[in-house]
């Protein structure tokens, strides 16, 4: 798979930032398995929530405190009875299954990828 360059103003139009879970919870309404975050941004962006097909690895009571990286200016989406505004950024394993991403250290919340 090949993929298509963009320039930089591209890149930089996506705002990707650092925030700490605060809250998760299963989402047994969700088609493919998923648990809801709400994820702290700090600041201006505060408190957002976010859907994470994320259960392959993690369970909700494990992720209270983690800060995870996200991207904060894509439109709101529903999925179910949920509306997730935020993109939860993770990677696929050698099986698939969701590994975030975050900082090696702590970082202020909403500190912004460059």
């Amino acid at each position: 798979m090949t993929t298509e360059p963009v320039t930089i103003d591209e890149f930089e139009r996506l705002d990707i930032r650092v925030g700490t879970i605060t809250d998760a919870q299963p989402f047994p309404e969700a088609r493919k398995p998923a648990i809801k975050l709400w994820i702290d941004f700090g600041g201006d962006l505060g408190v957002k929530r976010s859907s994470a097909q994320i259960t392959v690895h993690y369970r909700p009571d494990t992720l209270i405190g983690r800060q995870v990286c996200a991207v904060v200016n894509f439109p709101p989406r529903r999925i179910g009875p949920f509306v997730s505004e935020v993109l939860t950024l993770g990677l696929p394993d050698a099986q698939g299954g969701i590994v975030l991403i975050r900082p090696d250290f702590k970082v202020p919340d909403g500190g912004k990828l460059f």
